[in-house]
């Protein structure tokens, strides 16, 4: 005899259930005016907005072992502590790169699918639904990154959370800007009304047309780009080059007074020359 499998039976929205949510917790808001509350809130954002399911003490731990590593490996191979040192420093970093490449390439993936999202969320509105029913839709039937993200907003919903509630973190969680928009509109919209599908196939022709400018930008910027990642990453190497091949090089710098001078004058510069190229990359790549 065959046994009949039923679906489950989908949770009708309970307002009570609301209260028994989870508040998502950061360790570091970024709020204050403290330098240290800054980077910290900074750490905490990169780590959420990458999508990498490890806490940020998990990976300071990571970035302390492999900057170990590294330094105890270049230690073996030279004997030399400056070496060692500047291998430690590259070990450190090593997964925090990693992590900044991670939420770049998430990011990308889903501002690209963004305007067929907003696109499917004015269709499923001229059904006439209720907002919160044609969110819930489109959010299953959006591919992953953004589609995770969606179907988690989407299941703070059924459990009795209003639309601006639920929505309310996914703009900090991706880190976009058209996020940021389209939640605005639509939580606008849930408490004055209007022609929402108008709203959103501005919104997505908007996006559609800053994906493409963006795209024109990077291309026509790209030489540019290039000389300041290469002026950003030359002077290391070439320091590098120097100590491997010689691990008396610094040392030896180091005991003329002009070259301390020189040494620490150039560190002082390269810091503020990565900080200035950093900013200008970070604001021309904005999302």
């Amino acid at each position: 005899m065959a046994t009949e499998i039923t679906s489950p039976t989908r949770l009708e929205p309970r307002p009570e259930f609301a209260a028994i949510l989870r508040t998502t917790k950061t360790y570091s808001t970024g709020a204050a005016d403290a330098p240290g509350d800054r980077v910290n809130g900074t750490f905490d954002r990169l780590m959420l907005q990458s999508g990498i399911s490890v806490t940020p003490p998990v990976m300071l731990l990571l970035c302390l072992l492999t900057a170990i590593a590294f330094g105890g490996a270049a230690f073996v191979v030279q004997e030399h502590l400056l070496s060692a040192s500047a291998a430690t420093l590259i070990g450190a970093m090593l997964p925090i790169g990693m992590v900044i490449i991670q939420r770049n390439r998430r990011q990308s993936e889903m501002l690209r699918q963004m305007p067929g999202m907003v696109s499917e969320l004015a269709r499923a509105a001229r059904t006439g639904r209720s907002l919160e029913h044609f969110f819930a839709t489109v959010a299953a039937d959006t591919a992953f990154p953004l589609g995770h993200e969606l179907q988690l907003c989407s299941r703070r919903m059924e459990m009795g959370l209003s639309l601006a509630d639920a929505l309310r973190d996914i703009p900090e969680r991706t880190g976009l800007t058209s996020m940021h928009v389209l939640v605005t509109a639509l939580s606008v919209h849930q408490e004055t009304g209007g022609d929402l599908v108008k709203v959103l196939d501005r919104l997505s022709h908007t996006i559609r047309d800053r994906l493409t400018f963006m795209g024109r930008l990077r291309a026509a910027t790209t030489a540019s780009r290039a000389t300041a990642v290469l002026m950003l990453i030359l002077p290391p190497l070439v320091v590098a080059f120097f100590v491997f091949r010689d691990p008396e090089y610094i040392t030896n710098l180091l005991d003329a007074q002009w070259g301390r001078r020189t040494f620490f004058t150039a560190i002082a510069l390269q810091i503020v020359g990565s900080v200035l190229i950093l900013r200008i990359l970070k604001n021309s790549q904005r999302t």
